[in-house]
């Protein structure tokens, strides 16, 4: 994550995850996050609120975990990189979005409590990959998210 393209989010899940998988059994949730900045305007004296809203999307056995974990309105702190992603429409639209892709999300104890349950580590012989192993390319003729260039993704 030493890139420079690093960012941390901490904000609210606007909707609940949505788990997909790929058409090679890889899982990927997608949610919603509305990040919140509250400022004191100097010359009224008075509160001022902008929100921000991202998607985020996250791989693999934290797709699986996020979906399972988190629900609207939980409160998160998601760390990870931004990525464009862009797609032609069956119209032949061009169409591109930045997103949130999640290297880590963990509950937000600003106002809450959480209980961990960690998960038993899946190795090949049990069909998942060790948490270390590197992701794989992805293969020629689709984007970073094993799609295609000319398919729109989730």
């Amino acid at each position: 994550m030493s890139n420079g393209n690093t960012v941390v989010l901490v904000g609210n899940v606007t909707r609940d995850p949505e788990l997909r998988f790929t058409p090679t059994g890889q899982a990927t949730t997608t949610f919603g996050l509305a990040v919140n900045r509250r400022w004191q305007n100097r010359q009224t004296q008075e509160w001022e609120e902008a929100t921000s809203f991202f998607d985020v999307v996250c791989w693999r056995e934290m797709a699986e975990n996020a979906a399972e974990s988190l629900t609207r309105g939980s409160r998160v702190i998601v760390t990870g990189r931004l990525e464009q992603r862009s797609w032609e429409t069956p119209e032949g639209d061009k169409r591109s979005k930045v997103e949130v892709v999640a290297d880590e999300i963990g509950p937000s104890l600003r106002w809450a409590t959480a209980q961990v349950t960690k998960n038993e580590r899946r190795g090949p012989a049990e069909g998942g990959r060790p948490a270390a192993a590197p992701r794989p390319a992805a293969a020629a003729g689709t984007g970073a998210g094993g799609y295609g260039y000319d398919e729109e993704p989730f």
